[in-house]
């Protein structure tokens, strides 16, 4: 309950004002052990080594890079991103004092198709969704938050006077996050990527691995599949020890409740860090 709370004051809930108070609300605990004929399949009751500890659920997941930005993410969700962030900066310093601490973005980006890979041409729109006080009317909010928001954070030359700004309309709901096939990228083997891994409850090695380079892969997707497999060990308790995930305890991953996984430079989140990747090259 403590942890719950500190975080709720931490992102600015201090009051019925801002529709909760940390100190008064109301905190649930319910958290359930696995089911112990799940707990048996994927690490026999914490007695598998581990090596030979399983997926926790099945499912796909799917990894994404792109070489348009330096983050090597699509320029709409590092944008979107650093829109985020800037709403906080805005309300904690003053800038926007009628802000308060709830709030999503999301940005849409027209492209070009250059043979595979994709070059961002303009922003077509700007979503802010905020939450904000009572007394402050519309068309202060949308000029606060493209003179104090929008302008810092996205280049002019990607703004003209077709952009469409959607700034605190109702009823929009966006998609957040998704992962990075970074490593791919940044060792040059295409210029987008796309990988997706298959899990099945219980099992340690993925059932499946594809990789599809759009058409941008210096060597045939099926050569950068084997590159993939010979690199990373896909088995859940190996990438935790190879990310080092334990290091440092929950307090190491609080930061990523706010702006996303992906797309950041810090070293506490250690699945961004690019991965030499080694691999026997074509004689020149």
């Amino acid at each position: 309950m403590r942890i719950v709370r500190d975080t709720c004051r931490a992102i600015g809930f201090v009051s019925d004002d801002v529709v909760l108070d940390a100190d008064k609300c109301k905190v649930l605990v319910n958290i359930e052990q696995q089911s112990p004929d799940i707990a048996q399949g994927v690490h026999g009751h914490f007695t598998k080594q581990p090596e030979e500890i399983g997926a926790g659920d099945q499912g796909h997941m799917f990894g994404y890079a792109t070489d348009e930005t330096p983050e090597l993410k699509p320029l709409s969700h590092v944008l979107a991103t650093k829109l985020g962030a800037r709403l906080t900066e805005v309300r904690k310093n003053g800038t926007c004092p009628w802000l308060r601490p709830d709030g999503k973005t999301q940005v849409t980006v027209e492209y070009y198709n250059d043979y595979g890979a994709m070059v961002p041409v303009r922003v077509h729109t700007v979503l802010i969704s905020t939450q904000h006080d009572e007394h402050v009317i519309n068309n202060e909010i949308a000029a606060d938050l493209k003179e104090h928001v929008i302008k810092p954070v996205i280049p002019e030359k990607y703004l003209d006077e077709k952009t469409i700004f959607h700034l605190n309309p109702s009823g929009c709901k966006i998609i957040i996050d998704t992962q990075a096939a970074k490593s791919i990228v940044a060792n040059g083997l295409g210029r987008r990527c796309i990988v997706q891994v298959s899990y099945a409850i219980g099992v340690p090695e993925p059932l499946s691995i594809f990789v599809d380079s759009h058409g941008t892969g210096k060597i045939p997707d099926k050569e950068i599949l084997q590159i993939v497999k010979e690199n990373f060990d896909f088995r859940p308790d190996m990438i935790t020890i190879n990310l080092d995930l334990k290091r440092g305890g929950n307090n190491r991953f609080l930061k990523t409740a706010a702006y996303g996984h992906f797309g950041r430079d810090d070293p506490d989140l250690t699945w961004e860090v690019v991965k030499p990747l080694k691999w026997e090259k074509p004689q020149s």
